[in-house]
């Protein structure tokens, strides 16, 4: 299997050499750039191949939005996880508008660190556990651009988002476990997702809920 490649970018020297220290002590990943620069990272991508791109969202200059956006339009392929803190969840809409494909808190241990890569790697988004707790409490339902989704399906969707279990989510509507199971399923069907921050990505992009 090739080595994943991968590009850090983030205006804090200490943390990037930190990070790029973790990355490369875990076999099967290469870091082939890293820059505090939004722009120089964009225009190496016109010479390397970037499979994973761990994004700073707060930059000085271009931000990790707009630097986001004009690299998937150089290499539509890439994948970026944001690195982020609590207190960046304002822009948490913007990024995976973006195609942001997952977050990972900065203070992520080695172990989440790989997973996050992996998980993203294979088509799959990533949110920091820590992440999806915080965001449980700032979902509301804003009316949706898509009509796929029956209004129970769309209350259980809101409810899987948050966190709730099937068990728990059968005890809020009152209705049987299985129903439950069979709304999940219908849903992630729907959405075409595999797992609950797929979900939340899908949700977001769909308008139906935005992140405060």
């Amino acid at each position: 299997m090739d080595e994943i490649q991968i590009a850090v970018i983030d205006d804090h020297d200490l943390f990037r050499e930190g990070i790029k220290l973790v990355l490369n002590q875990i076999d099967g990943l290469n870091v082939v750039c890293d820059t505090s620069d939004g722009n120089k990272f964009v225009e190496s991508l016109n010479q390397t191949r970037i499979d994973i791109a761990l994004m700073d969202i707060e930059m000085p200059g271009i931000n990790g939005i707009q630097t986001t956006i004009n690299a998937l339009k150089v290499q539509p392929e890439l994948k970026v996880i944001a690195l982020t803190m609590f207190s960046d969840t304002g822009h948490y809409t913007q990024m995976i508008q973006a195609g942001v494909k997952g977050f990972l808190l900065k203070k992520a241990s080695k172990y989440e660190l790989q997973q996050a890569i992996t998980i993203v790697c294979q088509g799959g988004n990533y949110f920091s556990q820590d992440i999806l707790k915080k965001l449980a409490y700032q979902y509301g339902n804003h009316g949706s651009a898509n009509d796929n989704l029956t209004s129970r399906e769309l209350e259980v969707m809101v409810m899987i988002c948050q966190g709730l279990t099937t068990q728990e989510i059968s005890d809020k509507l009152h209705i049987s476990f299985k129903t439950v199971e069979s709304h999940r399923s219908n849903i992630f069907i729907k959405s075409n997702v595999r797992n609950t921050a797929g979900l939340i990505v899908w949700a977001i992009k769909n308008q139906y809920f935005t992140v405060e």
